[in-house]
């Protein structure tokens, strides 16, 4: 028969027991030294543990297993929705006036006016060498009008076109063609004479040019004859040789225009003469003069 535990000692058992159970360590605890006696109070809640863990352990063993993720119904692939129709922005209206193009015609305007408006024009560095001012001759109402390039010396100094040694060719290429000084009008890209007759620059041509639309506009002639490039490059806004259409009929603001050689030209090189006068024939028939035949005397 076992020993019976001596008070004191199953006093401390149990104060070491209760210690355990304090710190959630009682059934990890074995007195490998000493016999404890079953109890059946420890049994049974050592039972119910163990049941309790068995339990955990099968609850844990069988949760549940995680929602798998839904599988995605098929979905159309997504179409992205048509942008708003926006009606097309409408064209920037078109700038200002060019003045060799579109220069509206000033009512009630003249030749009188426009020289008047011309003034003692100081607009551009040409008034500094100049003598006079070269505005234009002849019929304020022809229906033949010759643009040239600027003043030589001759035309600085009396204040008429083409008076000088191109002039007086100009003249007689007038008269061959059956007409008169008179009867036509003369007048040039620029009114100041540039310098030892070099070109106009483009600065000069910009600010002179106006009044030479206006003369055209006013005088409103049935064909216009550009002596020389600067006349022809001036009117038509091209930079192209004048040997590219010289000749050919061409349109400038609702007339009919041609460009052929300059006078001074053609002292330089007399056998163009002959394609000029080709080109004056053409004008005649335009203007329904008598075209003759042959080359003009010169």
């Amino acid at each position: 028969m076992a020993a019976r535990i001596s008070e004191p000692l199953q006093k401390k058992i149990t104060e070491r027991l209760s210690f355990y159970e304090d710190i959630g360590t009682r059934l990890f605890y074995r007195d490998r030294g000493a016999q404890v006696p079953y109890c059946s109070e420890y049994a049974t809640e050592a039972s119910n543990v163990a049941i309790d863990s068995n339990m955990s352990s099968r609850e844990e063993m069988t949760l549940p297993k995680p929602a798998s993720k839904p599988e995605l119904s098929k979905i159309a692939p997504l179409i992205p929705p048509a942008p708003p129709k926006i009606s097309p922005l409408p064209m920037p209206a078109p700038a200002g006036p060019s003045l060799f193009e579109s220069l509206d015609k000033i009512v009630g305007d003249t030749l009188f006016k426009v020289r008047e408006d011309l003034g003692e024009c100081t607009r551009c560095k040409l008034h500094s060498t100049r003598h006079k001012i070269v505005f234009g001759d002849g019929n304020p109402k022809a229906e033949l009008v010759f643009v040239g390039e600027g003043p030589g010396a001759d035309e600085d100094a009396q204040g008429l076109p083409f008076v000088g040694r191109a002039g007086k060719l100009l003249t007689q290429m007038i008269e061959a063609m059956g007409l008169q000084r008179k009867d036509v009008y003369i007048c040039n890209v620029v009114k100041c004479r540039p310098p030892e007759n070099r070109q106009p620059e483009e600065d000069e041509v910009n600010t002179c040019s106006p009044f030479l639309l206006r003369q055209i506009d006013v005088i409103a002639p049935k064909v216009i004859v550009c002596l020389g490039a600067v006349a022809a490059k001036t009117l038509l806004k091209t930079n192209r040789g004048i040997s590219h259409f010289r000749g050919e009929w061409l349109e400038f603001r609702g007339r009919k225009l041609l460009a052929t050689y300059h006078p001074a030209y053609l002292l330089r090189n007399p056998p163009a003469k002959s394609e000029v006068w080709k080109d004056l024939q053409k004008v005649m028939a335009v203007l329904g003069l008598e075209v003759k035949k042959g080359k003009p005397s010169s």
